[in-house]
């Protein structure tokens, strides 16, 4: 695979984003770290980056956004007014607890979304980890060119 690495191009800057299009984000960075249990049936490292990144935005769209089950609700634990080391939690343990499961269910949905997809396009999956034992990294447009010619051969 690509040591976990992914990435998206957006068609054009966007200052507002909705939830299914963070629920979505959520799933593409998970893309790498599923495709690895798919191929070698075990995680390596490599996908640790996009782990970190995936963990944060669940953790935004929870605690601050209000884009979970628990609710129109900011758990924001800083203060512009002070240094982040001496920023108090404004919430209760109850809520720590009730934030962290959130966290893990939409990671959760993300990574099950992320191996349906995955296994949808197994095909064209085998062919780019093909190519990447070959070459070790694809460009952009070897990547395209691979995705694309799947995409016309299952249409066809």
């Amino acid at each position: 695979m690509s040591a976990g690495y992914t990435f998206s191009t957006p068609a054009k800057e966007k200052k507002l984003v909705n939830q299914e299009q963070l629920q979505g984000t959520l799933v593409s960075m998970l893309g790498g770290y599923v495709a690895e249990k798919i191929k070698f049936g075990q995680v390596s490292t490599g996908a640790s980056n996009d782990l970190q990144r995936a963990t944060s935005l669940a953790r935004k769209m929870v605690a601050e956004y209000g884009m979970s089950k628990l609710g129109p609700v900011s758990f924001q634990e800083t203060n512009d007014l002070w240094p982040s080391s001496l920023a108090q939690k404004t919430f209760s343990e109850t809520w720590a607890t009730k934030i962290d499961q959130e966290v893990s269910r939409l990671i959760n949905e993300a990574e099950s979304q992320a191996l349906k997809l995955l296994k949808k396009h197994q095909t064209t999956l085998n062919k780019i980890a093909k190519e990447l034992i070959k070459k070790e990294t694809l460009d952009r447009e070897e990547f395209e060119k691979i995705v694309k010619a799947d995409i016309k051969t299952s249409k066809a």
